[in-house]
């Protein structure tokens, strides 16, 4: 091999030192805690109540079936997210359907960053601003929290999943170009 030549491997090696991997576990992480609040609440919790609005909240501290059962399903969405996540870094997750896992990342992004992380904080602040009314299922402490915290925690989440899910897209298409 001449000196200007590169081996498919050392091609493979640069492509991981370019493109990192902290993305796939701090998406896991996000989606790790946000499971865990979704299933403190599911489990009777009460704190931070007041931050998601009286229409979900009173029926949740009140343990109406349904809603308990909700918290516990979206619970576990949050879970499969954390392993989809993980799945764009571990080995593991190049073994599975590529095309599924781009699908699963991608699908990800578009709900929490396009529209929970972009949309939604644009709703709340006109909102909080007095422009539009503000929904009494919501009401104005929920619709302040959110626009402070849990539309910037999507958006956070959205952004870490894309950026996840683009290195994995890169990476699995390097390595099935070779």
């Amino acid at each position: 091999m001449g000196d200007g030549a590169r081996s498919a491997d050392d091609a493979a090696g640069g492509l991981r030192r370019r493109v990192p991997t902290w993305p796939g576990y701090a998406a896991c992480a996000w989606a790790l805690v946000f499971a865990a609040q979704r299933c403190y609440h599911a489990a009777g919790g009460t704190a931070g109540a007041e931050t998601i609005g009286p229409a979900i909240a009173e029926p949740v501290v009140a343990r109406e079936p349904l809603w308990v059962a909700a918290l516990c399903a979206l619970g576990g969405l949050k879970v499969v997210a954390a392993l989809v996540a993980l799945a764009t870094v571990r080995a593991w997750g190049r073994r599975g359907t590529r095309g599924l896992l781009l699908a699963a990342g991608w699908a990800a992004v578009a709900v929490m960053a396009s529209y929970e992380g972009a949309a939604s904080p644009v709703q709340h602040a006109l909102m909080v601003a007095g422009v539009i009314a503000t929904p009494a299922g919501l009401g104005p402490t929920a619709a302040r929290w959110r626009l402070l915290l849990w539309d910037p925690w999507r958006l956070r989440g959205g952004i870490l999943f894309g950026l996840a899910t683009w290195r994995y897209q890169r990476r699995t298409g390097a390595l099935r170009a070779q």
